[in-house]
């Protein structure tokens, strides 16, 4: 098998402090490094060497991969109890985040700890024989090992990974044969059998070390989650702080990810839409909302929850810039808001349209500004400016790996991803093991943080060009006095505005017929577009203007050209121009 770098220097790193184990389900006890050595041994290795730091606020891959050396090889066996709290650095000196029991649902609240799951902390214990769990045993798995070719860093293509990618193999005993090549922390025994609802261990520790990159929480207490996907965890979220006999209700873009509000509609719990700019949501229309908010006329208590997509929104690919994101914050704070920060498209965020044209251009740039230099571009997030705890931050694998592994993540106060953790208990039992096993292997075991810091740098880029593919379509093949848009900053959407008021039939046809006679013939020309109006937050209210989305996210730039093009002739067909 062809092995990374990385993969041959953790092995020289890691494989010493390794011992055999037992194979088989609830496979016997781990050695003495067990999971709870390993959280000693990096926790003390954390105190011993925490110098300060020379930008204290910022954690370092160098910091990340130091900490795991002196920690040694981490060994978590099947359904091994973790949290993240075991693999974050001390945050001596940070404030802990607020309680927030008022913002709970009486279902949240009355949640007990499933036993089952509780029980298995025992398995740490050494010498332990387990008759407790229903653990299946893992020689009845069908799958010996799984095999994939995957990108070295920095060459990402399909073509460069077809000649130098890397083999990555994952066998059902890595963890426990001494003679796996590579040392494996997490094997098919493990993964494939039930495990904790908070995801594996291993796992979680990358996604931690992840999260304090990207973000470092200003408070103590923090703590990240394993989740199947964002738009389960959103599901989750709005049952913990919404409820229907409270009369709860959600603010969100008056534009919003449309099964966001299919998700909160059969819970009971009304929507309502702020209004937007260029730069996404208006802190001061947040404000004004609230502040006159008349519960009577809304039908709805007062919201304490926003819920905001701050990069690339979806659908209008807005993207709030610091300031913004920071003046939304001072709102929350102010009317003691709950945050719920969606964030599928951040790290897709790419220049001002038509300032990095040229991809030589854009290759020397990031070979310049390097790994750092991407983190430092990146905008900060909500997460990172919360000193209360009043943000929970959804990230996802599914738009910067692959959809189908419906894997992500959430970071909230410790309080807030307990009671997340007790819903997934016995909801969904946490996210698929052959999801979590493959992605380990790849971003952790064989990419790294820097690897996968570098993919996203790839992706950035790809998208980027692809954004200004279908600019460049609307520019050659849209009226401008009739459409206008803003080059969307991140994400995958590109948000078309179509002026109604020159529609021939204005004064006689309502503005959902229009953009319904138009998406019609859209489809007679064989494109298809998502009309504005499946978007909007408060259905029940007549829209005043007409939107359509487009994506750029999958199709060829010659089809995404003629698309744009069928868009056009649908309009001009619509409004009854010429040529």
């Amino acid at each position: 098998m062809r092995r990374s770098v990385r993969a041959t220097a953790r092995a020289v790193v890691f494989r010493s402090s390794s011992s055999p184990l037992s194979r088989g389900a609830g496979a016997g006890p781990a050695p003495r490094n067990h999971l709870r050595a390993w959280v000693h041994s990096a926790t003390a290795a954390g105190d011993r060497f925490n110098a300060p730091p020379l930008r204290p606020d910022v954690v370092t891959i160098a910091d990340i991969e130091e900490r795991r050396a002196r920690a040694g090889r981490l060994v978590a066996m099947t359904a091994a109890y973790s949290d993240s709290d075991m693999f974050k650095a001390p945050t001596t000196g940070k404030p802990k985040a607020k309680r927030l029991d008022h913002h709970l649902s009486v279902e949240s609240t009355v949640r007990e700890p499933c036993v089952l799951k509780q029980a298995a902390k025992h398995l740490k214990n050494p010498g332990l024989i387990s008759l407790g769990g229903g653990l299946p045993c893992a020689e009845y798995f069908p799958f010996e090992s799984l095999s994939m070719r995957v990108p070295q860093p920095p060459s990402f293509s399909e073509a460069a990974t077809r000649v130098d990618g890397i083999d990555v193999r994952i066998g059902k005993y890595d963890v426990t044969d001494a003679a796996s090549a590579d040392a494996s922390e997490y094997d098919l025994s493990i993964a494939l059998n039930y495990g904790q609802a908070n995801g594996s261990a291993q796992l979680t520790r990358f996604v931690t070390e992840h999260t304090e990159l990207i973000c470092n929480p200003p408070y103590a207490d923090w703590r990240s989650c394993l989740t199947v996907g964002s738009t389960a965890a959103l599901e989750q979220a709005l049952r913990m702080l919404c409820d229907r006999q409270r009369h709860d209700a959600v603010l969100t873009e008056e534009y919003s990810f449309s099964t966001a509000l299919e998700t909160a509609a059969p819970l009971g719990v009304k929507v309502f839409g702020v209004r937007m700019d260029k730069e996404g949501l208006l802190p001061a229309d947040l404000d004004a909302v609230l502040a006159g908010w008349d519960e009577r006329a809304r039908g709805a208590r007062k919201p304490h929850v926003l819920y905001t997509v701050p990069s690339g929104q979806n659908p209008t690919g807005a993207t709030q810039g610091e300031q913004r994101r920071r003046a939304i914050y001072q709102v929350a704070q102010k009317h003691d808001l709950y945050i719920i920060e969606d964030e599928p498209y951040y790290f897709l965020q790419m220049e001002p349209y038509g300032e990095g044209k040229g991809e030589k251009k854009k290759k020397k740039k990031d070979e310049e500004e390097g790994v750092e230099g991407f983190l430092r571009g990146l905008i900060p997030s909500l997460l990172s400016m919360d000193v209360d705890g009043r943000v929970m931050r959804m990230d996802s694998f599914s738009k910067v790996v692959v959809p189908g592994s419906r894997l992500g993540w959430i970071t909230a106060s410790e309080q807030m991803v307990e009671r997340f953790i007790r819903h997934a208990e016995v909801c969904n039992q946490g996210p698929s093991g052959f999801s979590q096993v493959i992605l380990h292997k790849l971003l952790d075991e064989t990419w790294g943080h820097e690897g996968y810091i570098r993919w996203l740098m790839y992706l950035r880029g790809e998208y980027t060009k692809r954004r200004d593919v279908i600019l460049a379509a609307c520019e050659a093949h849209l009226l401008r006095e009739v459409v206008s848009w803003n080059a969307p900053a991140a994400g995958m959407f590109h948000w078309l505005k179509v002026d109604h008021s020159l529609h021939p039939d204005a004064a006689t046809r309502s503005i959902l017929e229009i953009e319904e006679d138009i998406f019609n013939l859209c489809i007679d020309k064989g494109v298809l577009v998502g009309r504005g109006s499946w978007f909007r937050a408060e259905k029940d209210t007549a829209p005043t203007e007409m939107f359509f989305r487009a994506t750029f996210a999958a199709a060829t730039p010659e089809n995404m050209t003629e698309a744009i093009r069928r868009f056009g002739l649908a309009i001009r067909e619509s409004y009854r121009m010429e040529g």
